[in-house]
């Protein structure tokens, strides 16, 4: 039996612990390497910031049928994006349910510049994501407390613990009970999304949240969500609000 499986399996048969107090949480900063958050800290070492000016580029660019730029609408980013990231997943009216970041940059396509949507994980939608993101660097996550988002909320704090996959291992299993532990060869951290988009060393590129957690599921042997599913928002969610109050570090770097 391998390392990976037998810590599996120990996981599976653990009971689970009490959710993680306000003043015990850590960003997944805190387990890197000093070498790894020594590139996070320097925005010249940074790869992220690579993406952050290409959407900054992006921002400024006229689009579509409509021939507007996300600047004509918006002006000047760090002043009108200032804390928006902080409070995504957000509600949307017109849809009646809550949509992350990506989806609502691509619902401003669609609407205002009347140009086609981008694909989830494409430079583009990467790039726009973190330069939005980017502008409420060191600001408190601060997830909205509306009524209309309480169902999600239950949905993804739900999917939070459920066990799932064929090693029948739940996100709180790893993250609430065995942080700080090792998992083929690396640290286990918190989870708290404090960075997305986020450049990953094993990626060597910038990646969004939904596609950590896929490759979570796909980790412990579960399907992974469809992007911009509902269950994939209402963990998203649920994630940012564990996460309240700790500041947002876009464009984060992590092993």
């Amino acid at each position: 039996m391998n390392g990976l499986l037998f810590f599996a399996l120990i996981l599976a048969t653990a009971a689970t612990a009490a959710e993680l107090p306000p003043e015990a949480r850590r960003s997944g900063y805190d387990f890197a390497s000093p070498e790894t958050r020594a590139m996070q800290d320097d925005d010249t070492a940074n790869p992220g910031i690579l993406w952050v000016a290409h959407g900054e580029t992006l921002w400024a660019k006229k689009a579509g049928a409509a021939g507007k730029s996300c600047a004509d609408c918006h002006g000047d980013a760090s002043i009108s994006m200032k804390g928006v990231a902080a409070r995504y997943p957000a509600f949307d009216v017109t849809l009646s349910h809550p949509i992350d970041l990506e989806q609502r940059i691509n619902q401003c396509r669609s609407a205002r510049q009347q140009a086609e949507p981008l694909a989830w994980e494409s430079a583009e939608l990467l790039a726009l994501t973190a330069f939005v993101a980017h502008q409420s660097r060191g600001m408190p996550i601060a997830v909205e407390d509306k009524p209309e988002l309480h169902s999600s909320l239950a949905s993804g704090d739900e999917l939070f613990h459920r066990r799932e996959g064929q090693m029948n291992l739940s996100c709180g299993q790893c993250h609430n009970d065995n942080w700080g532990k090792r998992l083929a060869g690396n640290v286990i951290p918190q989870g708290h999304p404090t960075g997305y988009p986020l450049y990953r060393l094993e990626w060597q590129s910038l990646g969004s949240l939904q596609r950590r957690l896929r490759n979570c599921m796909t980790g412990v042997r579960a399907e992974p969500y469809e992007y911009g599913a509902p269950e994939a928002v209402a963990l998203e969610l649920y994630l940012m609000k564990r996460a309240g109050g700790m500041p947002i570090e876009t464009p984060a770097v992590r092993p």
